[in-house]
């Protein structure tokens, strides 16, 4: 199958690498990284092994790049204005879409975009940052959970093609597993974005940190925990355990800057509403419903999210924060 590469930063451009690296049909649209990566390749610094991809397929616009089978997009969920114009402009007429983007419910904005075209979403376990251009930095993980979300009446077809993506993933080295529950993927995944995303802004620091410190480790246990209450409301059954697991992958892990704030640092929009603004509606959605036609009122499964989210817009707002911040 024929992919294209939409966001070629820390998790497209380390999975779009590798399936290149590997020989497989990969198309790279690229912006501001356009002139080196075509003259300079793509380099990969991994837990895994470094390596060089040269001569990559690369376009600074979509209307000359082919008609793709596959469309994975990595973008930030902050840059999903840019997907109505792109990818009608480089889908197969029978192509689908494969998001590999933090939050919730995030795949909407691709249906939204091209409609009629089957969506897949994805939860990327990885810990990867973009050095420079044409660099990409992954230190540990890598693990993609993938499933559909927008079947048009195809399901069959859907499970097919996403098995022959995971194989494809998988032949280039990567750890990739359909799901057919990706709504427990994207509230397991966000039992690690939320806390860890979260506080490292408002607490200007980096995974070790949080999780060594007795105080805000027992913060991100607390924030974790509501996450799961909250999935368990929206009908989404994750086993307890999954708690302890989070913290104890956290505490194995390299010390990590999360992608939230990397974004902070370098004064670009974080992904808030993705991360915690969309789980939080979906709680308020079904807490509404519930207490609509119960006279025991349920309390709201999240207040610590809430005010982190709260926290994190306040950040968001103000120009040179960072500075501030860290100063």
């Amino acid at each position: 199958m024929r992919y294209a590469i939409v966001g070629s930063g820390a998790v497209g451009g380390l999975y779009g690498g590798m399936m290149a690296h590997h020989g497989k049909d990969v198309h790279f649209l690229l912006r501001s990284d356009f002139d080196h990566v075509r003259e300079n390749g793509m380099r990969i610094d991994s837990v895994n092994g470094d390596f060089v991809v040269s001569n990559l397929n690369v376009y600074q616009r979509p209307e000359d790049m082919p008609r793709c089978d596959v469309v994975i997009v990595a973008l930030k969920s902050t840059n999903n204005a840019m997907l109505a114009d792109t990818l009608s402009r480089i889908l197969a007429d029978d192509g689908v879409m494969l998001t590999l983007q933090n939050g919730l419910d995030v795949e909407a904005d691709c249906v939204a975009a091209a409609p009629g075209h089957a969506v897949m979403g994805g939860c990327c376990f990885l810990c990867s940052n973009k050095l420079g251009p044409g660099h990409i930095h992954h230190l540990d993980y890598g693990r993609i959970v993938f499933g559909g979300y927008e079947f048009i009446g195809q399901v069959d077809r859907v499970e097919k093609l996403g098995n022959q993506i995971a194989a494809d993933m998988q032949a280039s080295g990567i750890d990739a597993n359909w799901t057919e529950d990706l709504p427990a993927a994207r509230w397991r995944k966000l039992m690690w974005n939320v806390p860890f995303n979260g506080l490292s802004v408002v607490l200007d620091a980096s995974t070790d940190a949080i999780i060594g410190c007795p105080a805000s480790r027992t913060l991100a246990d607390r924030i974790i925990r509501e996450v799961h209450a909250g999935a368990a409301l929206c009908g989404v059954a994750i086993d307890e355990s999954a708690i302890e697991k989070t913290m104890r992958h956290t505490e194995t892990m390299v010390p990590y800057d999360s992608s939230m704030r990397l974004d902070f640092l370098n004064g670009r929009p974080m992904e808030i509403e993705a991360i915690l603004g969309n789980p939080l509606r979906a709680v308020d959605r079904r807490l509404a419903d519930r207490n609509a036609d119960s006279a025991e009122k349920l309390a709201h499964p999240m207040p610590s999210v809430r005010m982190l989210r709260e926290q994190l817009q306040f950040l968001d707002s103000r120009p040179g924060a960072a500075s501030n911040l860290s100063g």
